[in-house]
């Protein structure tokens, strides 16, 4: 079935994820590839302290994506979308809407961005002895109650910005595992939130005699494969004002950014893993096990279908990085040449390669602002070295790469070395991977792992929402997602595998302990600059 007759049929499936700076929408087609696409770019904005979008932001932006999804469509194959296959939603994960019973938001959505409840944060670790990062929906529903907010007394439910989506375009207050998972913590062996912690919240709240019970105020939660719904008649004029598209499409469960990753590059498999990193940097491991106890450095989330994974989030990755690559752009044109910014950048990535194995004793930080994983607050940038080290453009290179991974080095590190977890294979996705086989070799080096890039890892978490919609719909009997992606949308994918070599981790192994060491330098720029 070609294109057009898969849209003039209703087999395509639809996934739209809102990104902190684009909502993207995606339209696959039976062998989930993308045939079309359509995009509104937008921005958080900070109000009163708190970093936020407006329900008018969501709801404009949403209508003026699907727009151009729809002119897209009509521009290619001549065709109104009336009916679709499946749907799906997603969008950054945590933050907190709360509504009353008369389902109106009471106080400003505030996102993941916000980094305003670390009282609640460290007691709410404390109390379930269970990593609940200041981002979370209960960690901010916590911290309003800390705060004696009078809003809580009156919440009818909390949810995040894909579900409130879901339940605007549905009816339906559900929410994909993974995405829950960054809700309140997941019970593994129910993949419903963990029973005993709400019992020990509803305790420690329970003198402020609150009308309602934690499990009452948040949503439902489903795994993929699962129906979570169907496009509503409300709902339909809400995503289409113009009437054109039909009521009764199948939801999937609304998802993460972080599941979404997930099923875009094929890691939701245990032993399985990816690393994103780009501006900020992060990676997730699929577990084949709980770990042994709780660790500042590690988030718990889950796949889409439900599979524990360790999250290492890093706020910087190649800032500091390309702001040399500028220098030398700035240097470039003072001399007269005239600079194409992707083959200087391609010239002193692969330069890079040609350092010494551990970056030939130069020492580097790319902490444009604060980083958890290490313990920091703020963040100055550095570049030192000592009188003898060897300083040459190729180690300067290597160093400023190496140290993009320094953080999630150290978060792994704790998952290799202290809870022995096992990875087959990572793959890397965004642009510290553009110049081919560079950022790839460092991060083998960094992990002690294979790594692959593949030619789709740029499709991004819209194409991942709408492969999770299109399981729902497409999978076989008892297929799993793990199968499903491997053999529906994965199967004949090129992509590049690259081994660790040995003198390359060897390398980056000494230049973590530089690293390591010379966190007190990093730390007295800090109180001095």
């Amino acid at each position: 079935m070609g294109a057009k007759e898969c849209i003039t049929g209703g087999k395509a499936v639809l996934g739209i994820e809102f990104g902190s700076t684009r909502i993207k929408a995606v339209l696959v087609d039976e062998k989930n590839q993308p045939i079309a696409s359509g995009a509104h770019d937008w921005e958080n904005r900070l109000e009163n302290g708190i970093w936020t979008y407006s329900l008018e932001d969501i709801w404009t932006g949403l209508q003026d994506c699907y727009r151009k999804l729809t002119e897209d469509v009509k521009e290619q194959y001549g065709e109104n979308l009336t009916k679709l296959g499946a749907i799906g939603f997603s969008a950054m994960m945590h933050g907190y809407m709360a509504f009353n019973e008369k389902d109106e938001l009471m106080v400003p959505f505030r996102t993941w961005r916000n980094t305003i409840t670390e009282e609640a944060s460290n007691k709410l670790t404390e109390l379930f002895q269970y990593h609940i990062p200041q981002r979370w929906t209960i960690a901010h529903l916590y911290q309003a109650i800390l705060n004696g907010e009078e809003h809580v007394a009156d919440l009818k439910f909390v949810i995040t910005l894909a579900g409130y989506i879901h339940w605007k375009l549905t009816g339906e207050k559900i929410v994909g595992v993974g995405e829950a998972s960054g809700m309140f913590p997941i019970d593994i062996a129910t993949g419903q939130f963990n029973e005993k912690m709400m019992t020990q919240f509803n305790d420690a709240v329970a003198d402020k005699g609150f009308a309602w019970k934690v499990q009452e105020v948040l949503p439902a939660v489903y795994t993929a494969g699962q129906q979570a719904g169907a496009l509503t008649e409300e709902g339909a004029k809400l995503l289409d004002p113009t009437g054109t598209l039909e009521a009764g499409i199948p939801f999937c469960p609304a998802e993460g950014d972080a599941g979404t990753g997930m099923a875009a590059t094929n890691s939701v498999a245990k032993r399985t893993g990816n690393v994103s990193a780009g501006t900020s940097v992060f990676g997730m491991i699929v577990l084949e096990k709980e770990l042994s106890k709780v660790y500042d450095a590690i988030d718990l989330v889950t796949t889409p279908d439900g599979s524990l994974v360790a999250m290492v989030h890093c706020n910087n990755c190649t800032s500091d990085l390309n702001a040399w690559v500028n220098l030398f752009r700035e240097y470039s044109e003072l001399m007269g040449h005239k600079v194409d910014m992707n083959e200087l950048y391609g010239n002193l990535y692969r330069k890079a390669l040609e350092g010494d194995d551990d970056c030939g004793g130069l020492l580097a930080y790319n902490y444009f602002s604060g980083e958890h994983v290490t313990g920091f607050n703020e963040g100055r940038p550095l570049f030192v070295r000592t009188p003898d080290a060897k300083f040459n453009l190729a180690n300067f290179m290597r160093v400023h790469l190496f140290t993009s991974l320094g953080a999630l080095k150290t978060g792994f590190d704790i998952l290799f070395r202290e809870e022995e977890v096992q990875v087959d294979e990572i793959l890397g996705h965004g642009g510290f991977f553009k110049t081919k086989g560079v950022g790839q070799s460092i991060l083998a080096a960094a992990m002690n792992a294979p790594v692959s890039v593949m030619e789709t890892a740029g499709e991004g978490g819209a194409w991942g929402i709408a492969l999770l919609a299109s399981y729902m719909v497409n999978k076989s009997a008892d297929e799993s997602l793990a199968a499903f992606l491997d053999s529906k949308v994965f199967a004949g994918q090129k992509g590049e595998k690259l081994d660790p070599a040995k003198k390359d981790v060897e390398g980056f192994d000494a230049f973590m302990k530089r690293y390591s060491t010379g966190l007190a330098i990093e730390r007295a720029a800090v109180e001095a600059i």
